[in-house]
């Protein structure tokens, strides 16, 4: 039995190591992508509107691309699995375009074609990689298993840094090339160590549609499918996705000015107040993975937003800058509890293994839109009533998808369905 266990833990170790490193690399040319790109196109554009519009276009093709690759990928079968040959094929070809951007920075036509062919590229294989982690973990342990495929995500906000700091100005070119070199190396790693036809989801759902002679439903069904749910903790837990998003969206996207008009602080300085929250949730995320698994993900989710909540309103009250990233260090370790377990529950909401992958991408929805949203909701707000309660407003919102997480936390317990949430 302990072999046995062994044995499970050791290989759920490895998957998770492979994802983590996909994903790392990944996101590695996201976050190198939206802090240098923006200047190439200030060369060409005066107005920083047009900028942000260019800049969000990647935001709003993965809201319908994600969804689409993801169900594309639940309905492929071949020897490689439903997962691998979407990574073979968009991998290389995100790395090449993403190394192309710097060289055809002095042409505004070609910079934007580029940057469109990349968003596309990279956005429809985003989901595919992030399900290979559910295709392989079994459900009572996918929490710890995101967790470190989270805290890879965050390290590249470091790496991005530290690219900025000490290449971009001398060796732009070289900066770009980094990053597309990381994830060909991902690709090679993953080609050589996985094939997902092997994955206990791959199988069960394979065996499902042989007893069902059906195939795996379309993104249209699987939505139809959750609206038309009696059971309402799908769409209320894509809803506090959204909500949540939004909460903390808003909270990165307009904290400088928040820094400057209400703190004093520079504007550099201002753009530093997130950091030491940044170390929070990395310290954090690993172990509220773990009370998840222990104590109900569900409710380790509820009590951290709740700390979000928590830390929003002393940043408010102690509006000083040390108070104030006090208070981002309280909200970002309670938020971990949000970012890690979210998609893992509505995994594990999934009516069969065969739409993984389409709930990967209906999270992406959820959460990018309230990217979106979220700053345009609370910064109106903060137009009625001053940058002083930008941070209470955030709590206000946060406190919304309390309650809808709250709601599908009494939904399950009266449920008999006995899934891991």
């Amino acid at each position: 039995m302990t072999t046995t266990s062994n044995t499970h833990r050791v290989r759920t170790g490895r998957i998770t190591f492979f994802v983590a490193l996909a994903v790392f690399a990944q996101e590695s040319t996201w976050n190198l992508y939206d802090s240098q790109v923006p200047p190439l196109l200030r060369e060409h554009i005066g107005s920083a509107a047009l900028v942000g519009l260019l800049m969000g276009m990647d935001n709003v093709l993965g809201i319908f691309i994600q969804p689409w690759m993801g169900n594309r990928s639940d309905r492929t079968r071949t020897s490689w699995g439903r997962r691998m040959p979407y990574l073979l094929a968009g991998m290389p070809l995100a790395a090449l375009l993403f190394l192309a951007i710097p060289h055809v920075a002095g042409a505004l036509p070609l910079l934007i074609l580029v940057m469109f062919g990349y968003a596309l590229v990279a956005n429809s294989f985003k989901p595919i990689a992030e399900s290979l982690l559910p295709d392989f973990v079994p459900p009572e342990r996918r929490s710890r298993a995101n967790a470190v495929v989270k805290i890879a995500a965050s390290l590249t906000v470091l790496v991005a840094a530290l690219i900025s700091i000490f290449l971009i100005d001398s060796w732009p070119k070289l900066s770009f090339a980094i990053p597309a070199i990381l994830m060909v190396v991902s690709l090679a790693v993953l080609a050589a160590n996985v094939r997902d036809s092997r994955s206990p989801a791959y199988r069960s759902a394979v065996e499902e549609e042989r007893e069902q002679a059906a195939p795996a439903a379309r993104v249209r069904d699987t939505v139809l499918d959750i609206v038309r749910d009696r059971d309402r903790s799908r769409v209320l837990l894509i809803g506090s996705i959204l909500l949540f998003g939004g909460a903390w969206a808003a909270s990165r996207a307009l904290i400088t000015p928040y820094g400057m008009e209400v703190l004093g602080l520079s504007r550099g300085e201002a753009g530093g107040l997130t950091l030491p929250s940044g170390v929070a949730f990395l310290v954090a995320a690993y172990p509220v993975a773990r009370l998840a698994e222990r104590f109900g993900r569900l409710r380790v989710m509820a009590a951290g937003m709740t700390v979000f909540a928590a830390g929003m309103v002393l940043a408010t009250v102690v509006a000083t800058p040390a108070g104030v990233v006090a208070g981002l260090c309280v909200a970002s370790a309670g938020a971990s509890s949000f970012l890690v377990n979210a998609v893992v529950v509505l995994w594990n909401l999934a009516p069969s293994d065969r739409v993984v992958g389409t709930y990967t991408g209906l999270y992406t929805v959820g959460w990018v839109g309230g990217g979106f949203l979220g700053p345009a909701v609370v910064g109106g707000l903060v137009d009625l009533t001053g940058w002083s309660l930008l941070l209470l407003h955030v709590a206000v919102v946060a406190l919304l998808a309390i309650l809808a997480v709250t709601r599908v936390s009494v939904l399950q317990r009266r449920s008999s369905t006995g899934r891991a949430l």
